[in-house]
């Protein structure tokens, strides 16, 4: 549980309830936490060690290069003093060919960006403030029907019972969200690049986002299914998927019962 205790006042904000038909039927206030300021800073600090903790560090075997018997020859052969096999070919040096490399990647080197755990928190409630706001979700060139007034979008607890992908992809149909799905479907592309060779072949852009429950309902199910979506809950809120690429502001779908959790987890407080 995070409390955050705020000395300004903050202006609520609301969003639409649709149901499994994709009308609007009702209007829903807010948890205070996406009333927050969007802290950009803050969302990229935290993304960046979000990231960073995904790499797994690389070095060298020190004695690369190193396992051969040589020396030099010293002066007076007319030829460069590094170690040298009887045959004459040069070896050990950083400059010839088989020899060590030089400056060569280290284990030891510091590649995670560390943030203290608090800070982290406050990113995560400050992404979620921009899901709640229009603009940032703009900035991402999501495209917003008409009849969505606000954001993020609220839907039915029923939605959660969706199992399968054709059933959910006739719900986003209904609620005029689809072209989302199309949209990333046909900027799938081949990565340039050596990371096409390593389990990176394809570079999929990020689309809608779902907010449960929990992971076991049967939604989750469908929502792998479809390309560029992700699904999260409450107590699973990731800055890596709140904010791909620390550009806040996702379009999101949240059912009623995870909004109720997240009030609950992320409460703002006035003095």
């Amino acid at each position: 549980m995070l409390k955050l205790t705020v000395v300004y006042p903050l202006e609520k904000r609301y969003g639409v309830l649709i149901d499994l038909d994709g009308n609007v039927v009702d209007k829903v206030e807010l948890p205070l936490v996406f009333s927050l300021p969007v802290r950009l800073d803050l969302i990229r600090r935290a993304f960046h060690s979000a990231l960073t903790a995904r790499l797994q560090p690389k070095g060298r075997d020190p004695l690369a290069g190193m396992r051969r018997v040589g020396e030099s020859w010293g002066i007076g052969y007319s030829v460069a003093r590094v170690p040298r096999l009887d045959t004459g070919r040069a070896i050990l040096a950083p400059n010839v060919r088989g020899g060590r490399r030089q400056f060569a990647p280290t284990p030891l080197k510091k590649i995670h960006e560390e943030v203290n755990h608090k800070e982290m928190k406050l990113a995560i409630a400050s992404a979620l403030a921009a899901l709640a706001n229009k603009s940032f979700v703009l900035k991402r060139s999501y495209i917003i029907p008409s009849n969505i007034t606000g954001l993020p979008i609220i839907v039915v607890n029923a939605v959660e019972n969706i199992s399968k992908a054709k059933d959910l992809k006739s719900f986003l149909i209904k609620a005029g969200l689809w072209e989302n799905i199309e949209r990333t479907q046909e900027r799938i592309r081949i990565r340039a690049g050596k990371g096409k060779m390593r389990g990176r072949r394809y570079v999929e852009p990020k689309s809608l986002l779902f907010i449960v429950s929990s992971l076991d309902t049967p939604i989750v199910k469908a929502v792998r299914n479809l390309p560029g979506v992700d699904y999260l809950t409450p107590t699973t809120l990731n800055i890596l998927k709140l904010a791909p690429g620390g550009l806040p502001g996702r379009l999101c779908l949240i059912s009623a019962k995870a909004l109720e959790i997240i009030g609950q987890i992320y409460q703002v407080e006035r003095p």
